[in-house]
């Protein structure tokens, strides 16, 4: 892969964002009703390869059983206000109005409540209720103390997600607590995992390999997301994905046969961001921002990540994306904005039948090109 010399002392090679990359159509064309957009994970089938981000803006218990009835899996965030709050919903609604120069301390005040393992159990039971698959988040850090709670709640698929997770965490030297293996954690558990995020070959072989059922690509909450800004840590999704797609074909190799599936998370603000995530081969993609604009979010219009509220370096902020519409609509149509806001699942189907695929693996296979003048 060609590099470019930053300076005599470092080189780099380019990587492209999901904008800077065009999906070719074909000789072929197929009509939309032709396309197949179902998506598989482990023993759990979906109408639709799109996840609700574990992002209190996002999903509630009652989002998460709405985004499963209309084919979809919402991830319900167990780090936040769900689970800390017998009724968060005041507080939500204040984090809607708040003028922008209290947002951050509020939060933080907010999300130093302590997290209850009785309320852990009362939100997966809500959502069961529903009758829809239940998924449930927690970072890396509460994974261990919270893991048997949840499981023991009865959670179909558990997710790990944080902005970059490791399968090698190495501690500080004074530190007495132990680094979560997830690899030993992972096989001792009896639901399927999610683990991420990650945006390199190698962190993504080396997940691949803690026995997860699927992989995070990216940093997660991308509208409201200033990890770069803070850390200066980012790769841009579309090479992202696209590399973690290499780690997925030669982790098959290696396992005989094994496949983990990649999941793009983040930087998906339009409908046409879930093909190209699709076409650099991810399997499904965990969407935050555009179901935050839905009548029925939790967040009423606003937006914001669990990485905002971060006590010491808070890498994210709230963001007022206003509503269009209710879930169905942005999920499924018909839509009303020509901006790509709604009916995501249609654009998807639309995007494969323009290009003649028939299904989610063989669009992995379409062309992309690169907008050089970007």
């Amino acid at each position: 892969m060609t590099e470019i010399e930053i300076g005599r002392s470092k080189r780099a090679r380019p990587a492209y964002n999901l904008d800077d990359i065009a999906i070719v159509p074909s000789r072929r064309t197929r009509d939309p009703e032709a396309v197949s957009v179902a998506w598989r994970i482990d023993a759990y089938t979906f109408d639709t390869p799109v996840l609700a981000a574990p992002m209190d803006s996002v999903v509630s218990p009652a989002t998460a059983i709405e985004i499963g009835r209309l084919g979809g899996l919402g991830v319900l965030d167990l780090d936040g206000l769900w689970t800390r709050y017998d009724d968060p919903a005041p507080l939500l609604a204040e984090i809607a109005e708040l003028p922008e120069a209290g947002v951050t301390k509020r939060l933080q005040e907010m999300y130093s409540a302590p997290i209850r393992e009785e309320l852990i159990a009362t939100r997966i039971a809500e959502i069961r209720a529903g009758g829809v698959t239940v998924a449930a988040a927690l970072s890396p850090v509460r994974t261990a103390q919270f893991a048997k709670a949840v499981v023991d709640a009865g959670v179909d698929i558990f997710v790990i997600r944080g902005t970059t997770v490791s399968a090698e965490h190495v501690p500080a030297p004074e530190s007495t607590r132990e680094p979560l293996n997830l690899k030993q954690f992972i096989y001792e558990l009896d639901v399927p995992v999610i683990v991420g995020g990650c945006s390199t070959y190698q962190a993504a072989l080396h997940l691949m390999r803690t026995g997860a059922a699927g992989v995070l690509v990216g940093f997660g909450g991308g509208a409201a997301h200033t990890t770069r800004d803070v850390l200066g840590v980012r790769v841009p999704m579309a090479s992202a994905i696209a590399d973690v797609a290499a780690a997925r074909r030669d982790y098959m190799d290696e396992s005989g046969g094994r496949y983990v599936h990649v999941i793009a998370d983040g930087g998906m603000g339009r409908s046409g961001d879930l093909p190209k995530a699709i076409a650099c081969g991810a399997d499904a993609v965990m969407v935050g921002s555009p179901l935050a604009r839905a009548t029925e979010a939790p967040g009423h219009g606003a937006h914001w990540g669990i990485e905002a509220t971060h006590a010491e370096l808070p890498r994210g902020e709230r963001v007022q994306l206003g509503t269009v519409g209710p879930l169905a609509q942005i999920l499924h149509g018909p839509s009303s904005q020509p901006d790509g806001t709604m009916n995501l699942v249609g654009a998807l189907r639309r995007a494969m039948a323009t290009t003649g695929y028939s299904d989610l693996k063989e669009f992995q296979r379409v062309e992309v090109v690169v907008n050089a003048a970007r």
